[in-house]
């Protein structure tokens, strides 16, 4: 018991102090790392400054006492030798990547060795990373030794270890990508396939996808990604609610899988009686084959080196040097490969593990207060890895899971099954009616994880949209801050009044930021549900929603509701129905099958009583429009000459032409739609004509002034003046999503209508754009003010 006026110290807080001392070193040799790959012409001088400055600092304190330098000297010492250590090895392969770089925009042929798994990306080619061994033109063959991102059609053979060779044409990356090369590829074939025991992994991973895809869904395409890190069968629905939900890290293999093979073969090895050390060798042993099988990706490198690193402590008998190890291994990986300082993934992996070291217990031991300790612990590890790598998420996705924690803790336990048995079903493969049945065990909980994650994303409010950006990672940092700061609880031990009293006021500041973001939450959900109208004005006709880069325009008379376009995502279209109060679209126009105009079709899905459509093209335009009927919706295609009425408004189609030779389908048929009368502003909606379908209109339709013209093509550079001249707006719409790759609207078309006197309106910097009729004069309502 300690004594009155004597503080003690548990001797754990001084082991963990001691690892914690390490932390600096990662966080410089990765700082050190991203410094040198964004901007890779400074790295010799980095590499000279730091090897100087260490230098300097060991000469100050040669004659200093040992204690002084074994200090704070050191640790300046070791830090600046971990910078130079990164930037020697990126100043050491800028030549090659300089020499790759000259390449670019030319149409070549590589040979190369494929160095991770295949999956399916960008226009649904398959995309692997490979070492180049040559590359080379009729005029100027080289041989290169640098990491190049190839997409290939899809095919078999391009696994990990074989000799591929693709002609196709070359692109550099940007700043800070680990591939010096992308490479399109228009031909692919496998020279050699892989050999030895990257040749034995890939046969055995081959049978074994086959095997699952018998299986049904959900969960067939999701078992391989769990078992051996192969997604190429994960649908990119699944793919995007197991991110929603939070369980992007189980569709394929993680660090938390090697921690399960490493866990389960030493307790397997313990059970039979071996000893510490036939434990560690037989789990290294096992760690290495997995690798192999799966392939090394940056989250299984980063975890296999540490599993590495936690044997060789078992060995020196500190098992709980957690943090000092994750913090070692962290500086060895960038030290090999400074460009995986850069990946999101990497980052993700390290400090999700290094949340579930240092933020888990002390949050279990708050939560124990409320719950008993088992629970409090099961809910501590999933809310420490999101706190900690929600501000990483934020940099570069545009939402944050609000049911992640809840989903880990309903899916997580799955996940070890399913990797452990498919594990096991893989490697039974030349045994094919153990590994059915292994494989058919391990399905289930992979369909309870594609269960969970379908069901928890599609809750209402499952995540909330952040733009992506340094500011949004800052605010998603404070937020989590505050949230462990009110969780946790320090471990029992003796401390002055001072840190008391710092933590006191720590924590109502926490509990104060938490009140403030929760108000801001809570009545950001009441507009968006039951006060969803109360922002909304009465006397609205056209509504703008704010939609992205596409088109989704509103039309109110009296009751009914015309909706021309879905936009290209159903969530926005939701989002503006609602706070519009719109139940039921009386008639919906759909202008062409574009994805932007009709990607967010789900938003309106079996509440439509009737809908228009331009000319059909593809068999995916059938199908959804064989959706709509099966809803309950009257199907029609229109042309110019057709006309109804919306309420108490009349409409009519002015384009396109009956059975057009010159404009069959797609942009250049878009259905435009005119609306007049009970209440609705004299209007004109264009979808995405050009300049030449644009003057056939002109010719063709008695075209006269209108009060909105809703700009074709979001404001593209193909317009005809005439047109515009002709129809003389007062407002001009221009549906466009911020930032688009087209430059949308283009300054040319802005300048256009402001010749002619429209006042313009853009969703991309006012939001949603409301407008209606008051004694005749026309009145704007905006969600922002513009630019």
């Amino acid at each position: 018991m300690p004594q009155p006026g004597i503080r003690t110290e548990d001797p754990r807080s001084r082991v963990k102090r001691r690892d914690l001392r390490l932390l600096p070193l990662a966080v410089a040799a990765w700082a050190g790392a991203l410094l040198c790959v964004f901007v890779p012409g400074c790295s010799w001088w980095v590499v000279g400054g730091c090897a100087a400055s260490a230098v300097v600092m060991m000469l100050a304190t040669r004659r200093a006492p040992v204690r002084r330098f074994h200090g704070g000297g050191g640790l300046a010492v070791l830090l600046l030798a971990a910078i130079a250590a990164t930037g020697l090895t990126v100043a050491l392969a800028l030549p090659a990547r300089e020499r790759a770089a000259e390449w670019s925009g030319r149409v070549a042929e590589i040979t190369a060795t494929v160095a991770s798994s295949a999956s399916i990306g960008q226009g649904g080619r398959f995309w692997f990373d490979a070492q180049t061994m040559t590359i080379g033109a009729r005029d100027r063959p080289a041989v290169l030794s640098v990491p190049v991102r190839i997409g290939v059609e899809p095919g078999d053979g391009f696994d990990l270890g074989a000799q591929v060779r693709v002609v196709g044409q070359l692109q550099t990356t940007d700043g800070g990508e680990r591939s010096a090369l992308i490479v399109f590829a228009d031909d692919a074939e496998v020279v050699e396939p892989a050999s030895g025991g990257f040749g034995v992994a890939a046969a055995l991973k081959h049978a074994f996808v086959e095997r699952s895809l018998r299986l049904p869904e959900p969960g067939a395409g999701l078992l391989p990604g769990l078992a051996v890190g192969d997604t190429r069968a994960v649908t990119a629905a699944l793919n995007d609610d197991m991110r929603t939900s939070g369980l992007s890290h189980l569709t394929a293999v993680s660090g938390a899988n090697c921690a399960i093979v490493v866990g389960a073969i030493f307790w397997l090895t313990a059970l039979c009686g071996g000893g510490r050390w036939m434990r560690v060798v037989l789990s290294l042993a096992g760690l290495a084959g997995f690798v192999v099988l799966v392939t090394p990706e940056p989250s299984v490198i980063r975890a296999s080196v540490m599993a590495a690193g936690a044997m060789l402590t078992v060995l020196l008998g500190r098992p709980s040097a957690g943090a000092g190890m994750l913090s070692l291994c962290a500086v060895g990986i960038l030290l090999a490969d400074p460009w995986l300082a850069a990946t999101p993934g990497f980052a993700l992996s390290v400090v999700a593990s290094g949340a579930l070291i240092l933020l888990a217990p002390p949050l279990a031991r708050g939560l124990a207060r409320g719950m008993p300790h088992p629970v409090a612990l099961g809910v501590a590890v999933p809310l420490a890895a999101q706190l900690a790598c929600g501000p990483i998420i934020a940099l570069f996705a545009e939402q944050q899971s609000l049911i992640g924690v809840a989903a880990n803790l309903i899916a997580a336990p799955a996940a070890p099954v399913a990797t452990v048995i498919g594990l096991l079903a893989c490697l039974a493969a030349p045994l094919p009616g153990l590994a059915d049945v292994l494989t058919a065990s391990a399905w289930l909980p992979a369909a309870w994880i594609a269960t969970t994650a379908t069901t928890t994303a599609r809750l209402p409010s499952a995540e909330v949209p952040v733009p992506a950006g340094l500011d949004s990672a800052l605010l998603v940092a404070v937020v989590s801050a505050a949230i462990a700061l009110v969780l946790i609880r320090a471990p029992g031990q003796d401390v002055s009044s001072s840190v008391v009293r710092v933590r006191l006021w720590l924590r109502r500041g926490a509990a104060a930021i938490l009140v403030v973001v929760l108000s801001l939450a809570g009545s950001r959900v009441l507009l968006d549900g039951p006060l969803a109208t109360a922002a909304a004005p009465e006397g609205w006709a056209i509504a703008v929603c704010d939609v992205g880069q596409g088109d989704a325009v509103l039309v109110r008379s009296a009751t009914e509701v015309a909706l021309i376009d879905v936009g290209p995502d159903p969530e926005p279209l939701s989002v503006c129905l609602r706070s519009l109060g719109i139940e039921r679209i009386d008639l919906l126009v759909l202008t062409h099958f574009d994805l932007d105009h009709v990607g967010g079709i789900g938003a309106v899905q079996g509440r439509v009583s009737t809908a228009l459509h331009g000319p059909v093209a593809e068999e995916s335009d059938r199908r959804l429009l064989e959706e709509l009927v099966a809803g309950g919706a009257r199907v029609d295609e229109v042309s110019a000459g057709q006309h109804g009425m919306l309420g108490e408004a009349a409409w009519r189609v002015l384009w396109p032409l009956r059975k057009s030779v010159a404009f069959p389908e797609g942009n250049d048929a878009s259905v435009v739609m005119e609306f007049d009368g009970g209440g609705v502003p004299r209007s004109i909606f264009l979808g995405d004509l050009s300049a030449a379908p644009q003057r056939m209109l002109q010719r063709s339709a008695r075209l006269t002034p209108y009060a909105v013209v809703k700009v074709a093509h979001h404001g593209s550079a193909d317009q005809e003046p005439g047109l515009y001249e002709m129809i003389r707006p007062r407002v001009a719409l221009f549906s466009v999503g911020a930032d688009n790759d087209y430059g949308h609207p283009r300054s040319e078309t802005l300048d256009l209508l402001a010749a002619t006197g429209a006042h313009v309106l853009r969703t991309d910097e006012q939001g949603r754009v409301l407008l209606g009729l008051r004694d005749g004069e026309l009145q704007v309502w905006t969600e922002q003010v513009g630019r």
